[in-house]
């Protein structure tokens, strides 16, 4: 058994237990539930899954919110995976699966997870309202809002998503903008294009409205938050792309 996470899984919130049988005999899982003191314990996840021999099966369930420090990126902590299984023609019981520790991907969720908790405390990166389309481009504005404290934060750089790029119209990298000490907000004015115009998979897309922003306060680490568009904004982005790609859907 191990723990993994498919790039679609982010947005839901969700990890997959895989599940290695080698025997011949069949395994029925009941439900399945992540423990551990990195994230909050959700109820066991309904999965009524039979088994027979398999390298890997994943069993998909989702996992709760990082316990993280407001200061500090905690160490990854140790993980079992409890499920009622029943093998063969036996009785339904309960089975406590080890993680090996440390896990990678835990290790990895409570990195990206906390890490934006604690850029968070300081500031909050949002889109504005207005978009307006200039050539093949779209144009508007990312707003920087201080949360607290009365740091230095920098905008160091602007991430993709997997359909859109979005790039500062200052032609400034590294660092695109900086929110000085006695100030509160700051607009960054942003080109937005379209990274494919595959109109299908923009249909599918669960994370092509996930933004990340990475970020510096005074003289700490680079962490990233992920800015994510609110639905009005998201469905100018669709449409401008229906139109410049030259495509349609529904």
């Amino acid at each position: 058994m191990s723990l993994n996470q498919w790039r679609s899984d982010e947005t839901s919130h969700d990890l997959e237990v895989s599940v290695r049988n080698e025997t011949g005999t069949p395994v029925r899982f009941q439900d399945v539930q992540l423990v551990t003191a990195s994230f909050a314990t959700l109820p066991p996840t309904r999965v009524d899954t039979t088994l027979g021999k398999t390298p890997r099966t994943d069993l998909r369930i989702p996992y709760g919110e990082a316990r993280c420090d407001p200061t500090k990126i905690p160490p990854v902590r140790p993980a079992t995976v409890v499920a009622h299984i029943q093998v063969g023609d036996g009785a339904l019981r309960k089975v406590e699966f080890p993680v090996h520790h440390p896990d990678p991907t835990l290790d990895g969720l409570v990195k990206a997870e906390c890490g934006a908790y604690i850029l968070r405390q300081s500031v909050d990166v949002t889109f504005g309202d207005t978009w307006t389309r200039v050539g093949r481009t779209l144009h508007g504005n990312l707003v920087v809002t201080r949360k607290g404290g009365s740091e230095r934060i920098t905008i160091d750089e602007l991430g993709a998503t997997t359909h859109y790029t979005m790039l500062p119209r200052s032609g400034k990298r590294r660092p695109v903008a900086v929110l000085a000490a006695d100030a509160t907000r700051l607009e960054i004015p942003v080109e937005v294009t379209p990274m494919r115009c595959d109109w299908h998979a923009f249909a599918e897309a669960k994370k092509a409205y996930l933004f990340p922003v990475y970020g510096t306060v005074g003289g700490g680490e680079k962490r990233y938050l992920i800015a994510t568009p609110p639905a009005p904004v998201q469905q100018t982005f669709l449409s401008y792309a229906q139109d410049v790609c030259g495509v349609g859907g529904s």
